[in-house]
């Protein structure tokens, strides 16, 4: 499963994210957090348009397969 992470060191609060995806992420403090860390095409949009590269989509195990 894929879901959404932003690296809060790179975030520079520039609000893109928040205003291509604000299903996805919101304000916190002058910063962007992730709000619904699932990928959407909007997500996506936002990932793309960051202009510090602080969000990134990585997968995520399921704790099964860990144990598997």
């Amino acid at each position: 499963m894929e879901k959404l992470v932003l690296d809060q060191d790179k975030c520079i609060g520039c609000g893109a994210c928040v205003g291509i995806a604000p299903d996805s992420f919101e304000f916190d403090g002058g910063f962007s957090k992730v709000k619904d860390s699932t990928v959407t095409d909007a997500a996506i949009s936002a990932k793309d348009a960051c202009p510090t590269f602080a969000i990134s989509i990585e997968n995520e195990e399921k704790a099964e397969d860990i144990a598997a």
